[in-house]
C-alpha cells in the first residue's frame, strides 16, 4: 500500500481539493500516459502573463519546457525543486541533448514550490510575449510541452523519466467525461506481426449493436507494443462490405473500400476528448454496418514472432450532443501515386488542394463546416505541414500549422477557435520534406520510408464526404525526379505545384468523383512567433480570473 500512496496523492491533487479549485488556473492536462505528471495553467489575457502549476510524483528536481519539436534542442526550460537548503528555480534553455544553460534574461518567476506526500508541486509564471530569443514564444497554435524529473535534487540525466505532449495553451477547450457512459473496443487479437519493416493489418468487424444513435466523445488508444504501432485508423465501411475478415491490408479485398474515418491515432498521441458540444455518431440506423481497423506496424529492426493486441476504445454516451462530427481526409492522394521527392533535397515542398465547390455534386445545399481540430501526418522525411484556407481566391486563415513536425509526436490537436469552411472555399495542404540523407527518390506510398502529406480535419455538422484529395498531373513536367540535379530541385518543385491538379472526392459509399480542374494557390507566410496576433475567437477574451468568470463560461458551454 505504501508504494501506491504517491500515485493516489497525485490523482487527488489534480482532481480535488484547493488545487483543483484555483480559478486562476482552470485548465489541466496529464502530460504522461501513467498520469503521474499533471499540469494546470491559466492566463488573464492573450498578451499578459500565463501561470503554470506542475505536480510530479517525485521529491527530486522537476523540469518543464516548451519545445519546437518535442526534443530538448531549442527548448525553453525551467528546473526547480526543494533541496536540503530550501527551494531552487531557474529559467534555462537547451542547445542540444545535454545539460541546459541558464538564460541571462530570467523570464519565468517562481511563485511557490513545495513537497507533500511524495509529490513536488511547483507554481510559476511568465509573460506570454517575451521576445527573448532564448524563450519559446507562446502563440495560439498547439505547443509541444516536455517534462523530466529526477529522484533526487542532484540535477542529472533523467533517463526514462521524461515525456512530451502537444497542447494548445491559449486556445484550450475544457472537457468533461459524461456520466453513465461505456466504450466499444475495436481491437486486433494476438496477431503475429511479420518481420517486414512496414506492415499494415486490417480487421473488418462488427461493433456491438447500439439500437439507437449514440455519440463517441473520447478516443483512447490501447497499445500493446509502443515500439511497433505507428498509427491506427478506424473506418466506416460502405454497405457493399458484408463479411468480416482479419488479415493484411490492401490485398485487393472489398474491405479496402472502407475509407470513412471514424477515429484516428498517431504515434506519440494520447487520449483525445472531443469538445463538449460535439460527438462522433454511432449506432442507430448504422448498427449493422461493418468497420475496418487499420494498424500500421513500423518494424525497422525487423523483429520476429511478436504477438500484438492493439486497437482503440471508443467511449460513447446515449446523451446526444448538439452536433455530429465528421472527419475529412485532405492532402495528397494516398497510395503509390506519381509525386516523387528528389534525393539530397534540403527542402522540397509538395502541395494538394480541395475545392469545396464540388461538394454540391453530391448534395445541395452544402452547410458551413465548422473545423475545430486537426491531425497532421507525414512520414520520416516530413519537417513542416501547413493547411491554408482560401475564400474568393484569397487566403483568409490557416486550418493547421506545424513548423517543427515530429514523426514521433502525432497528436490530434484542438484549434481552439472555430474555423468556418463555406461552400466554394479551397483548402491547400503543403508539406515540407528533407531528403539530404537519402540516395534515391522518395515516393508517395504506404511504407514508413515512403511519404505522405495528409491533414485530417475534424468538423461539424457531418456530411457524406470522407476524402477531398488531389495529385498534380505530372505528364507535362519535363523533369524526372530520379535524375534531377540538386540545383534544379526547386525548379522541379514549382513545376509540380503549377501543374493542373486531379482532385478526388469520395463519400461514405465509396463513390468517387474525379475533377481535373484546379491550381494550387500560394500560401502566406506563417505569422511570426513574436507578433502580437489578433486572437478574436471565443476563447481569447479575458480568461477567468474570478469565480463569476468560471460560471459564465460554464453557462456558455451548457447553452451551446
Amino acid at each position: 500500500m505504501c508504494s501506491l500512496l504517491p500515485f493516489f496523492s497525485l490523482l487527488l491533487i489534480c482532481a480535488t481539493g484547493s488545487w483543483a479549485m484555483d480559478v486562476t488556473m482552470p485548465f489541466m492536462e496529464y502530460l504522461d500516459q501513467e498520469q503521474l505528471v499533471c499540469l494546470k495553467w491559466g492566463f488573464d489575457n492573450p498578451v499578459g502573463d500565463i501561470t503554470f502549476q506542475l505536480a510530479v510524483n517525485t521529491t527530486g528536481w522537476v523540469g518543464f519546457g516548451l519545445s519546437p519539436n518535442g526534443d530538448m534542442k531549442g527548448s525553453d526550460i525551467v528546473i526547480g525543486g526543494v533541496g536540503s537548503s530550501g527551494s531552487y528555480f531557474s529559467d534555462q534553455y537547451a542547445t542540444g541533448n545535454s545539460m541546459p544553460l541558464e538564460d541571462a534574461q530570467q523570464s519565468y518567476t517562481l511563485l511557490s514550490v513545495r513537497e507533500n506526500e511524495g509529490q513536488t508541486v511547483m507554481t510559476f509564471k511568465r509573460p506570454i510575449k517575451t521576445c527573448d530569443d532564448k524563450d519559446f514564444q507562446i502563440t495560439a497554435q498547439p505547443i509541444k510541452l516536455i517534462f523530466a524529473y529526477g529522484e533526487t535534487d542532484e540535477i542529472s540525466y533523467h533517463e526514462s523519466r521524461r515525456g512530451t505532449k502537444e497542447v494548445n495553451l491559449l486556445n484550450y477547450m475544457p472537457k468533461s467525461i459524461p456520466t453513465n457512459s461505456s466504450y466499444l473496443s475495436a481491437m486486433v487479437d494476438n496477431i503475429i506481426v511479420p518481420s517486414n519493416t512496414t506492415y499494415y493489418h486490417c480487421k473488418v468487424m462488427k461493433l456491438p449493436k447500439l439500437n439507437t444513435k449514440h455519440h463517441i466523445y473520447q478516443i483512447e488508444p490501447v497499445i500493446d507494443h509502443l515500439d511497433l504501432v505507428h498509427h491506427m485508423l478506424l473506418y466506416h465501411c460502405p454497405p457493399k462490405v458484408t463479411e468480416p475478415y482479419d488479415k493484411p491490408c490492401y490485398m485487393g479485398d472489398i474491405g479496402d473500400s472502407c475509407f470513412g474515418v471514424v477515429a484516428s491515432w498517431g504515434v506519440g498521441g494520447g487520449v483525445y476528448k472531443l469538445p463538449e458540444n460535439v460527438g462522433i455518431p454511432i449506432g442507430g440506423e448504422n448498427s449493422d454496418a461493418l468497420y475496418r481497423l487499420e494498424i500500421h506496424y513500423n518494424n525497422p529492426e525487423r523483429k520476429e514472432g511478436i504477438k500484438d493486441s492493439s486497437g482503440l476504445r471508443l467511449h460513447y454516451t446515449a446523451k446526444l450532443r448538439q452536433h455530429d462530427v465528421g472527419i475529412m481526409t485532405t492532402g495528397v492522394l494516398p497510395g503509390r501515386v506519381k509525386y516523387d521527392i528528389p534525393a539530397k533535397a534540403n527542402q522540397f515542398l509538395t502541395y494538394a488542394m480541395c475545392n469545396t465547390s464540388y461538394f454540391s455534386k453530391f448534395f445541395n445545399p452544402v452547410p458551413d463546416l465548422q473545423v475545430f481540430a486537426v491531425l497532421l501526418h507525414t512520414h520520416l522525411a516530413g519537417r513542416k505541414v501547413r493547411v491554408g484556407h482560401f475564400r474568393n481566391e484569397r487566403q483568409i486563415d490557416f486550418l493547421g500549422i506545424d513548423e517543427n513536425y515530429n514523426f514521433d509526436l502525432q497528436q490530434t490537436v484542438s484549434l481552439g477557435s472555430i474555423k468556418t469552411i463555406k461552400q466554394g472555399d479551397e483548402i491547400v495542404v503543403e508539406c515540407t520534406y528533407n531528403t539530404t540523407n537519402r540516395a534515391s527518390v522518395t515516393k508517395m506510398g504506404l511504407a514508413t520510408t515512403d511519404e505522405m502529406c495528409l491533414a485530417f480535419l475534424f468538423y461539424y455538422p457531418a456530411i457524406n464526404i470522407t476524402s477531398c484529395v488531389s495529385i498534380p498531373d505530372a505528364r507535362g513536367v519535363p523533369m524526372d525526379a530520379e535524375k534531377i540535379p540538386v540545383d534544379k530541385i526547386t525548379e522541379y518543385e514549382m513545376m509540380l505545384k503549377k501543374a493542373p491538379q486531379y482532385q478526388a472526392i469520395l463519400n461514405s459509399n465509396h463513390n468517387t468523383f474525379l475533377f481535373q480542374n484546379g491550381t494550387v494557390r500560394d500560401l502566406m507566410k506563417t505569422p511570426a512567433a513574436c507578433q502580437i496576433r489578433n486572437t478574436s475567437n471565443r476563447f481569447s477574451t479575458s480568461w477567468i480570473v474570478n469565480l463569476a468568470g468560471i460560471i459564465l463560461v460554464l453557462l456558455w458551454i451548457i447553452l451551446m
